[in-house]
Parts: C-alpha cells; structure tokens; sequence
C-alpha cells in the first residue's frame, strides 16, 4: 500500500469512467483493484477513519469546519473577515487581514485607514495609520504637515493572481525528512491566507524574508523613499486570477478619490490566460480580443476609482516554458527520499487528475507548451499596445515585460540555479526569492525610466524615526 492507493481510497483522487488510473507512485505489486479494496475495506471497518464518501473535502472535518466557513467567506468577498468598521482595513492579520492592506489604525472608526489624506494634518489623532500625528511643542505645527506636506505620499496596489499574492506550500510539510513538531506551526496562518503569503511577497511584502535575500519588496522600497508612506499597500490578488474574472473582486480596492493619496497599481496577471488544466488548454486560452475588452473595462474601472495623479503598470505574461525545462528531470520533495518521483512525474499526475494548474506549460508535450508560450507572448503585446494608445485622465498607464529571464541571470552571477526560483513543492510558482529579484528589477526599471511614479526621496525620513520610532509597526 503506497500514497496513491490511500488518496483514491480516501477520494481525494478518483478516476472517472474511461479515464486512465492516475498514480503518482509505482503502481503496487498486486494488483490494484484487489489493493484498493483491501484499503477501503480497513477504513470501513475503523472507528478512527471513517469519513463522508460523497464529500471527502478537508472542510468535511470537524474541527476546521469553522475556520473553512471564514475563509470561504473571505476569499468570496476580497475583503478583511474582521473588520468592525468595514472600512476594508483590519487590526487582524489572516483572512484578508492585514498580511494583504495595511493594518488599520482605528478599527471602530470608517475615517481612519491607511492612504487617505490627513484629517486637519492629524493634530490631535492618526486618520491615515502612518503613524504620524500630534503637533511639534517647540513651534506648533503638526508632525504631519511638517513632514510630510509636499512629499508626495502614495500607496502600492496591486491586482495580481496567486504569483502576486505569493502562494507557498511549505516543502516540510510534505517531505519525510523535514517533519518534525515544529513543521505544521505556520499551518493555520498559511490556511487562513488561502495558501498565500503576501506579506512576503515582492510587491506588499513587510516582513523580513524567510530566504535570507536582503532586497526589499517595492513596498518597503516605497516606505524608505519616503516614510509618510508607512502601511499604504494593497494585495488585491488571488488564487486562479486572471484579466477574465478580475471584475468579480477588484470592488475590494478601497481608493476614495477625492479623500486618498495617489497610488501605484500594478496590474500582473501573468499566467491564468494562458493556464488552465483542460487536457486540451488552447480553447480555454484567453484570445487577445477578450483580452482588451477586460482589460478597457478594468481600466476605466480605475479611472473612476483613483485618485488623480496615479499610476498603472502593466506586467506582461510569464513564460512558462521555463518550468519544464529546469525541473522536468529533477526529483520533487515526495520523491527525494527514495528517488522515485521526479517533476515530470509530478506534471503527469496532476494532468491525469484534470487539476494541473497549467496544463500548457506543465507537460511533456513541446509543441503544446511552445504554444502556450506563443500565447502569452501575443497577450503581452496587446498589454503593451493598450498602454501605449490608451489615456486616462486619473493616471499614467505604462508596460514591463515579466523579465523571468533577466533574474534567472541576476541569480546565476550570485551563484544560485535557476531551479531555485520556482516553488519546490508545486512546482509551478515563482518562489520568495524570485518575487524579491523582480520587485528589485521592477524598481530599477521604473527608477530609470518613470522616475515620478515613484514619488520624491522624503528629507524629513531621519527626523519621522527619531520622533516617532518604528511608526507603529506593521
């Protein structure tokens, strides 16, 4: 008896009528409809693992049965689960809490959230959580208006899919060697982000990253440029995201164009266009005429909600054709033990239960993902061709390319391979330290070339530490 046989006996993975058996595994010495029936005969007969056969979800159980309630009402809404004033800020970290906007300052007041512009310059409180307020005692002018008046304060905001929002399946929880007590201790925050952990993430990330890498994420990059900027960041992304159903969550972008500060929007959507798990992905491909319909509609969605003065950037597609070629003959962690399940196996199984997360790209077939890369490259370009021909009178709209290839090279002259940049467990994502070297070329890029998205360096910076410290953290 091997994993596979306990997947199918459990239901998590079930072979449809006239579709091949679906194993990751050898398939066992005896034979198999012999072997499964043996399993599902113990688990019938035990008290400890009995199951509902006709709904084998993980929210079937018990004692998660309350946090999958939450969650589901999160990931429907786009908005914090704990959020007294429903301003869409929180005091809470998970359920699209703080890990993914700003943390709140004022939980019982609507007026007060990160990005709005001071209230009478925050004399007496803190309406917009970057921590600073009051009035200077040795002239009486606000900290805020002496800080930060002119500086030309933004937020960063970004509409992506699961790459933005940093998905990350911890390889210790799957791999024998790494399991210990400690390995399942990040599992409920990890949940309760959906699987995402955007305060990582190379975009809206705040916290030190876990790679030991030491750039920053373009939002730190923007605090330190300039500190009235403290917790003005958005993560308006999610799992399975794409140009075709952006419009069902982008109304939890909280933007009040006559209240807030500009922002910076970064539009990456960069694979669910072209991704799909269909056995035949092409027809379900995102064609470059729906391709700008969605994306018009998204953008004078912006244009009503932003305020004047922002900016939108486009990120083009990645090409995936990268993962095939850097893991395909690799072991993955169910497989390193004993050397008996490589990515390509990986690719294969997933395939055969119809849940790959991009069949185009994630498959042995070299015409299929040459396709797949044709397709994006094409959808690109339309990004690229609407960022050149379209105006908007709210913000400037600009185009860079998802440059996978130039950090693949950043981090080869660190010494690192490109293997490393994918994660390991699904074998699909780019991982932290991919995310960090991309919001480093995206900063450099921008920096060169649109150096007013980026605001002006605040000269006030040493003198908001030395009153106001850390400014409440995050």
């Amino acid at each position: 008896m091997n994993a596979d046989v306990v997947c199918h006996t459990l239901e998590f993975c079930k072979q449809d009528a006239g579709r091949p058996l679906c194993h990751l595994y050898p398939p066992p010495k005896v034979a198999w409809e012999l072997t499964l029936k043996k399993a599902r005969h113990i688990v019938e007969k035990s008290q400890t693992l009995k199951y509902p056969r006709s709904n084998s979800s993980i929210c079937s159980l018990p004692f998660l049965a309350k946090i999958c309630q939450e969650i589901k009402s999160a990931i429907k809404k786009s908005v914090p689960f704990k959020d007294s004033d429903s301003d869409k800020y929180s005091v809470f970290p998970t359920l699209r809490g703080y890990h993914w906007r700003g943390r709140d300052c004022n939980d019982h007041s609507k007026t007060a959230y990160p990005g709005r512009r001071p209230d009478n310059w925050d004399a007496h409180q803190d309406s917009n959580c970057n921590g600073i307020w009051g009035i200077d005692p040795k002239d009486g002018i606000p900290y805020e208006k002496k800080f930060c008046e002119g500086s030309q304060p933004r937020g960063i905001i970004l509409l992506g899919d699961s790459a933005g929002a940093h998905f990350h399946i911890a390889p210790e929880w799957i791999t024998v060697l790494q399991i210990s007590l400690n390995s399942f201790l990040n599992l409920p925050t990890a949940v309760s982000n959906e699987l995402d952990w955007p305060q990582f993430s190379g975009i809206t990330g705040f916290l030190d990253s876990t790679s030991g890498i030491k750039e920053d994420s373009i939002y730190l990059r923007l605090r330190k440029r300039n500190h009235c900027n403290h917790r003005d960041y958005q993560n308006i992304s999610k799992n399975g995201a794409s140009s075709q159903n952006l419009e069902k969550f982008i109304e939890s972008l909280s933007r009040n164009q006559l209240l807030d500060y500009p922002a910076i929007v970064i539009y990456a959507m960069i694979g669910n266009d072209v991704c799909n798990g269909k056995m035949d992905p092409v027809p379900g491909m995102t064609t470059p005429e729906k391709l700008y319909s969605k994306v018009m509609e998204t953008l004078k969605y912006l244009n009503s909600h932003l305020p004047n003065g922002s900016h939108v950037i486009f990120y083009g597609l990645a090409d995936g054709a990268f993962l095939w070629d850097h893991l395909h003959n690799r072991y993955h962690p169910l497989g390193q033990l004993n050397k008996d399940v490589t990515y390509a196996q990986l690719y294969s199984f997933l395939s055969c239960l119809q849940l790959s997360p991009c069949q185009g790209w994630m498959s042995a077939n070299k015409t299929l993902r040459a396709l797949t890369s044709e397709r994006a490259e094409l959808l690109s370009r339309t990004l690229k061709t609407v960022a050149t021909r379209e105006k908007f009178t709210n913000f400037n709209l600009f185009y860079l390319d998802f440059a996978f290839q130039e950090i693949t090279e950043e981090w080869q002259r660190r010494g690192g391979q490109p293997w490393q940049l994918i994660e390991p467990v699904d074998g699909f994502h780019p991982n932290e330290v991919a995310s960090i070297l991309l919001a480093e070329h995206f900063w450099k890029k921008v920096q060169l070339q649109w150096p007013e998205v980026l605001g002006k360096e605040n000269p006030f910076n040493s003198q908001i530490e030395q009153v106001f410290g850390d400014q409440g953290g995050h």
